[in-house]
Order: structure tokens, then C-alpha cells, then sequence
């Protein structure tokens, strides 16, 4: 008999390596776990993998610059303004709000919200986050799952997704278009553009690659 793990690819090595993480994150929450994050990458095999080693390490600063924006360098696991709890119920949706009215705020390293998000997310993931949002919270492979989620299946605002913009080298610039981008691009927001792409220039440097072009948007 062979052993039970026999069977398991190794989990692959990100090119992020935990001593860089804890540079990028000093004061990180204990809850933002690099454990956690290489967990998740299970369920996302081309996040950090496409186009070769020097656009992997951009695709992977460019997540974790946008991540560190959304959540004040990966302090914040919740949304801070609880005034905003009720207003991420769309009613709508045909499912409604199982969870609660209040339930579908921003959680995680993307701060994921509405109702139609976590139905999203969970249903893409296989866990019902839109009966238990709260997973997102307390479980972190969960929670940095559903920021990846996000960036490699959703477009927001913006004309394709983050990773996309990544790996075709269309530039930083579109991945805020993607995230935030009605509210900061095209002089929405400059200095939320700013914050983005200094935490981008500052994770390129630890991870030794170019910024590449179209840092804004």
C-alpha cells in the first residue's frame, strides 16, 4: 500500500515567499495568514503562474498592492463604517438576503460586499457564503479566496479582469479599473490611485521585477 498522500500534487511554491510577505506586511492582522493565502492559491491554479517568472512576481505585486489598499496594509478584516452594514442588500436579487439585511458588508483582503458578490463567490467556490457571509471573517483560506475570486473571474468596472491586465501586460493602471475604478480612475480619486501604485512600486522592489508601464489609470 502506498501512502494516503500519494495521490497529492505538492501545493506549489508562490513566488511570494513568507519573509517578503511579512516585508510587505509588517503590521499585518494576525488573521491575514501567508499560510492562508497559500492555501487558497489551491483553487486558483494560474493566479502567479501565467507568462513567465517576471510577470508572475507583477501579477502577484499588483494583487497584494490592491489588497493592501482595501484593507490599510492587511489590518482591516471588516469594513470600519458599520453606518454602511444595511446598504449592501440588493433585494432584487431573487434570493434576496438569507443572512440578514446587515449581513453582506466588506470582508477580506478585497473587501468582499453585496449580496450578489458572496452569492457569487460562493457558488464559484463551493461554500454557501450567502447563508454564512461570516466565513469570510473567520476562515482566512476562505477570505483570501474570495479576494482572488475577484481578480482572476470579475471585471467590476473595468473591460477585464485584474489578472488579465496582469498577464497581458496592459498595465497596474487596469487593474484599479477593475477594482474601483468609477470612483478613482479618470480623475475620480488621484491620491486612492497614488496609495495603489506606491504599494505596487514598493512590492516590485522587494520582489526584484520592473513596475512595467501604465501604472495609473
Amino acid at each position: 500500500m502506498g501512502s494516503a498522500t500519494a495521490d497529492v500534487a505538492p501545493r506549489r511554491a508562490f513566488v511570494v515567499s513568507e519573509a517578503q510577505f511579512d516585508q510587505m506586511f509588517p503590521n499585518r492582522n494576525s488573521f491575514y495568514s501567508y499560510s492562508g493565502l497559500t492555501a487558497a492559491l489551491d483553487s486558483f491554479p494560474s493566479f502567479a503562474t501565467a507568462g513567465g517568472d517576471t510577470v508572475s512576481r507583477q501579477e502577484a505585486a499588483a494583487f497584494l498592492a490592491n489588497v493592501s489598499h482595501e484593507t490599510g496594509g492587511l489590518v482591516y478584516v471588516v469594513e470600519q463604517n458599520q453606518a454602511n452594514y444595511p446598504t449592501y442588500c440588493d433585494w432584487n436579487q431573487p434570493y434576496g438576503c438569507p443572512a440578514g439585511q446587515a449581513a453582506y458588508y466588506g470582508r477580506g483582503p478585497i473587501q468582499l460586499s453585496w449580496n450578489f458578490n458572496y452569492k457569487a463567490a460562493g457558488d464559484y467556490l463551493g461554500i454557501d457564503l450567502l447563508d454564512d457571509p461570516w466565513q469570510v471573517e473567520n476562515n482566512a483560506a476562505v477570505s483570501w479566496k474570495t479576494a482572488l475570486w475577484y481578480w482572476m473571474t470579475q471585471s467590476g468596472p473595468g473591460t477585464m479582469t485584474p489578472h488579465d491586465a496582469m498577464v497581458n501586460q496592459r498595465g497596474f493602471g487596469e487593474t484599479i479599473r477593475s477594482i474601483n475604478g468609477s470612483l478613482e480612475c479618470n480623475g475620480g480619486n488621484p491620491g486612492q490611485v497614488q496609495s495603489r501604485v506606491d504599494n505596487y512600486t514598493r512590492f516590485t522592489g522587494i520582489l526584484g521585477v520592473p513596475t512595467g508601464d501604465n501604472l495609473y489609470c
